[in-house]
This record gives C-alpha cells, structure tokens and sequence, in this order.
C-alpha cells in the first residue's frame, strides 16, 4: 500500500478537528435551547406563585379587618 502523503494527513487532521469542533457547537446550542425552555418554566412558576401570595395577601388583609 502507498504511503500517505504529508497533504493527505494534514488534511485528515483538520477534517477531524472541524468534525469536533462542529459536534461541539451543536452540543452548545442544545443547551441553549434547553435552558431557554427550563427559564420559561421557571418563569410560568414564579408567576403561579405570585398569583398565588396576592390571593393570600388579600384573604389576611380580609381576616385582620
């Protein structure tokens, strides 16, 4: 079998460094999509819970007066 030439191993280098550094990229948008998702739910909670102190403030409000 011939042998590889210097060209053809560099080549072979950077293809696979692209390769990482692409399946690393899209493993990072991932996250971010994934946390954005995570903040909204978050998000919707704290809302739920802020209803839901105003309700209770205002029934406390009612009892002490």
């Amino acid at each position: 079998m011939a042998k590889k030439s210097r060209l053809t191993n560099a080549a072979e280098k950077i293809g696979a460094a692209m390769g990482r550094a692409d399946r690393k990229a899209h493993q990072v948008a991932k996250a971010g999509v994934m946390a954005k998702k995570e903040l909204a739910a978050i998000s919707g909670q704290v809302d739920a819970l802020k209803k839901q102190l105003e309700k209770t403030a205002k029934k406390l409000k009612k009892a002490l007066a």
